[in-house]
């Protein structure tokens, strides 16, 4: 029996294609992650909780892009890639 293995790095969603982790959002802004807390929490940064428990925030690229255009920024200007 023949099995083929693929290494892990193969399977997985490339960073630019991925949700942003809060700290990924906060470097693209240049603000503190107690600010994109407090977008996430006001309702104003859609997002999204992974794993059990607390968990950690996800913001997909989609809702990022979302926010950046109700308020006018640029997304040229930014850090990351949408």
């Amino acid at each position: 029996m023949h099995v083929e293995l693929i290494s892990p790095a193969q399977t997985q969603v490339p960073a630019a294609q991925g949700p942003l982790r809060v700290k990924d959002v906060a470097a693209a802004l240049r603000v503190n992650t107690a600010t994109v807390y407090a977008e996430v929490k006001a309702g104003r940064l859609e997002s999204y909780r992974v794993g059990q428990g607390r968990g950690t925030i996800r913001v997909s690229r989609a809702a990022f892009a979302q926010y950046l255009q109700d308020r006018g920024i640029p997304a040229a200007e930014l850090a990351v890639t949408l």
